[in-house]
């Protein structure tokens, strides 16, 4: 525990706080709790801190970029980078079923949360942020991440495969509300389809099915 105190910068004045959030469900029992409820609170109070930050940082910019920006900085692949950089799948307490060297980023990602949320428990709101701004601080000025279109867009062109291509498919609902749906396909990829109120919206949408089925695929 103290290696992970050091790695956080943060001492604890309840112990059993940080216990718990080391403590993965498999490993919990009647008197040991799970790290499932300061998970949820860690997933509330980073969103707020990065929110923060990245309205302090970025004053100029929109709710689409700043959005953005927000659900790559809390997105699964960066808990699991910030665990695994401070050693938390070495601490974490699992079920012997599991191996270390080899856990599933979503144990990682859960237990990075939850940290945070033994934090804000422990310390408070600064405490939980000067950790927030210890591990995120460094990428809030990132260049934001690309719309889903333009990201599958030069993911394609990146291996050399044609353009992904939108169609229409359906249109539903009144026409004060109508529900648009689109079929996006990509070579090497089954076709997907997404609805939204508008033909841009939905296109966006299939477009981000596509780079999630990409991702799932080791692409």
């Amino acid at each position: 525990m103290q290696d992970i105190e050091a790695a956080l910068g943060y001492r604890f004045a309840d112990r059993a706080l940080l216990e718990e959030a080391l403590t993965h469900a498999s490993a919990a029992g009647a008197s040991r709790p799970s790290l499932e409820r300061l998970e949820f609170l860690g997933d509330r109070v980073l969103g707020l801190g990065l929110a923060a930050l990245l309205g302090e940082a970025h004053p100029d910019e929109g709710p689409g970029d700043l959005a953005r920006r927000h659900a790559r900085l809390a997105s699964g692949a960066t808990l699991a980078a910030i665990g695994r950089g401070i050693g938390l799948h070495r601490h974490i307490r699992i079920d012997r079923g599991f191996d270390r060297d080899s856990l599933p980023p979503s144990v990682i990602e859960d237990g990075c949360e939850a940290l945070i949320g033994a934090v804000y428990h422990d310390g408070g709101h600064d405490a939980a942020m000067a950790v927030v701004t210890r591990f995120w601080g460094a990428m809030i000025g990132d260049r934001p991440p690309p719309d889903p279109k333009t990201a599958l867009q030069e993911w394609a062109q990146a291996r050399a495969l044609p353009l992904p291509q939108y169609a229409l498919v359906a249109t539903d609902g009144p026409p004060h509300a109508p529900v648009l749906t689109v079929e996006a396909r990509l070579e090497g990829l089954a076709p997907v389809r997404a609805s939204a109120g508008s033909k841009r919206a939905a296109e966006q949408a299939a477009a981000r099915d596509l780079l999630d089925i990409a991702a799932a695929t080791g692409g």
